[in-house]
């Protein structure tokens, strides 16, 4: 049986959820720095969490910068 990454409890078929590669309960599959609770595939990765796609994963791993858009409003992290 396989085990929630979240709350390493055993998930049974009914309660399945299979995202990132692993099968999570339902309630158990939220975004990492907001907590909302996130649909299978409709949301990003970073080193095995997952993120809502907006505005989470976009300001944590985007581009920083200042502006609406163009070259010169963005700053890239090294």
């Amino acid at each position: 049986m396989p085990k929630c990454p979240n709350c390493n409890k055993e998930v049974y078929f009914a309660e399945k959820v299979t995202s990132l590669g692993k099968d999570w309960h339902r309630p158990c599959l939220k975004c990492e720095k907001c907590k909302k609770t996130l649909s299978a595939g409709s949301h990003a990765e970073h080193e095995g969490k997952p993120y809502c796609n907006n505005p989470c994963y976009s300001a944590l791993f985007g581009p920083g910068g200042f502006g609406r858009g163009g070259a010169e409003s963005y700053t890239y992290k090294k």
